[in-house]
């Protein structure tokens, strides 16, 4: 089975492009993705998006920002400048879900929740069970 889940930070903006005899939307960006080892660094594939969900990345993603990305490795050459081939190795998409909030304000702490938020609102000491 080839399936791939990423979660990092956008290296650089989104580029977006249109192909094809249809003109369909293809966004690329490189994803930094901390290694399990904190020391050893970050990779930083490139990421592949099609479609309305390029067009959206283009939009709304930009340098920095976290996503999580579900998709599949896909490999492929061409013939460099030089006369050689070159090999490469892309995550093609299936989906890019935005982990960053949208800031509302000027600042983008403003909507991200304290540290210490788990997901769950406090609760009254008063519960009467």
């Amino acid at each position: 089975m080839n399936n791939v889940c990423l979660v990092g930070r956008l290296a650089r903006d989104v580029e977006l492009s249109y192909r094809g005899r249809e003109q369909v939307a293809v966004a690329t960006f490189p994803l930094a993705v901390s290694r399990f080892d904190k020391d050893k660094g970050a990779d930083f594939p490139r990421i592949v998006v099609f479609g309305k969900q390029a067009e959206n990345a283009e939009k709304y993603l930009s340098k920095g920002k976290q996503v999580a990305v579900t998709g599949r490795i896909q490999t492929g050459s061409y013939e460099g400048r030089d006369g050689k081939k070159v090999y490469t190795t892309d995550i093609v998409a299936s989906t890019v879900e935005y982990l960053t909030p949208k800031s509302t304000g000027t600042s983008n702490e403003q909507d991200m929740p304290p540290e210490s938020y788990d997901g769950f609102q406090s609760v009254d000491d008063d519960i009467p069970f």
